[in-house]
């Protein structure tokens, strides 16, 4: 079988980027009237039940074997229930353009699990420099020679948390989820589905508001939910089929430009010069772990 050409998957990819570098603005405004647990949940729930009704209108099948549900089940908390918190969780302590910028990590996580757990897919010396340089750019974009504060300090762990589940769900995924005989939106919709189910406990037990809606809170979970969360995971999965879980995940170099640009335009945060240096030591570090570009001469 031949190799997808990136005609195929780019539109795609580039249409996640565009919608996920959206999605810390919405998370932003969501966080108005609803608590971490609240966005989370929201998020899975409302995308859960957009790709449910989608699939039930084109009449896709669903999976139905136990073992898949339980693989897609593991996707689902990596990939939406315990980032999706730790994203919302995240956004209160450090502004959504940091919180962008650090989204693009999500490579340089896949490329340290997929050496340790994945071996398969093989990693060489021109991706391991791109992790180095990946983390002078966390470095950088974090600000941590200059001082953080406790609070920002505990924004930046729970972000990288999140970017680490990412990190292990693309290979994961790949290798369990992808090869199932289902297409991307019925994986999408399942998983998805799941992800809300096993979010459902904690928003039963601490609630999800803490403050009276408002449109701004309203449209953003809605937007985040039915797009960010539902739709999106059509383009994922189709993506790591496609064109292979490195190149999937760096979508994320896309996330912190238009991240930035909303979080400064709408959200009126600032942006440090550092920021931008770091930001593209995070996008070099992408590309060499993308293999687009090579530094190290490779015989």
């Amino acid at each position: 079988m031949s190799k997808p050409s990136s005609a195929q998957w780019l539109p795609g990819f580039i249409a996640l980027g565009i919608t996920w570098g959206g999605s810390f603005l919405f998370i932003k405004w969501g966080l108005l009237t609803l608590n971490s647990i609240g966005v989370a949940f929201l998020r899975g729930a409302i995308g859960g039940l957009t790709l449910l009704l989608y699939c039930l209108a084109t009449k896709t099948k669903l999976p139905n074997k136990l073992r898949e549900w339980g693989h897609i089940a593991v996707v689902a908390m990596l990939l939406n229930a315990i980032p999706g918190y730790l994203f919302a969780v995240g956004e209160t302590h450090v502004s959504s353009v940091m919180a962008g910028l650090l989204n693009a990590t999500t490579p340089l996580m896949t490329v340290l699990v997929i050496s340790v757990g994945f071996r398969e897919q093989k990693i060489d010396r021109n991706q391991a420099l791109g992790v180095f340089i990946g983390f002078f750019g966390i470095v950088l974009v974090t600000g941590a020679f200059s001082g953080l504060s406790a609070s920002s300090w505990r924004g930046v762990i729970e972000l990288l948390g999140a970017t680490l589940c990412y990190g292990i769900s693309f290979p994961y995924s790949k290798r369990y989820v992808n090869v199932l005989n289902y297409s991307p939106r019925s994986l999408a919709a399942t998983q998805v589905s799941i992800s809300a189910v096993l979010l459902a406990p904690f928003a039963l037990i601490h609630g999800i508001t803490h403050a009276p809606w408002s449109a701004k809170s309203l449209w953003g979970i809605l937007i985040l939910g039915a797009l960010g969360t539902g739709f999106a995971y059509i383009w994922n999965f189709r993506n790591v089929r496609l064109a292979g879980s490195l190149v999937a995940s760096t979508v994320t170099f896309i996330t912190p430009v238009v991240a930035t640009l909303l979080g400064i335009w709408l959200l009126h945060e600032s942006f440090k010069v550092t920021q931008v240096v770091g930001g593209l030591c995070v996008i070099l570090s992408g590309a060499l772990v993308q293999k687009r570009i090579r530094l190290i001469r490779i015989s």
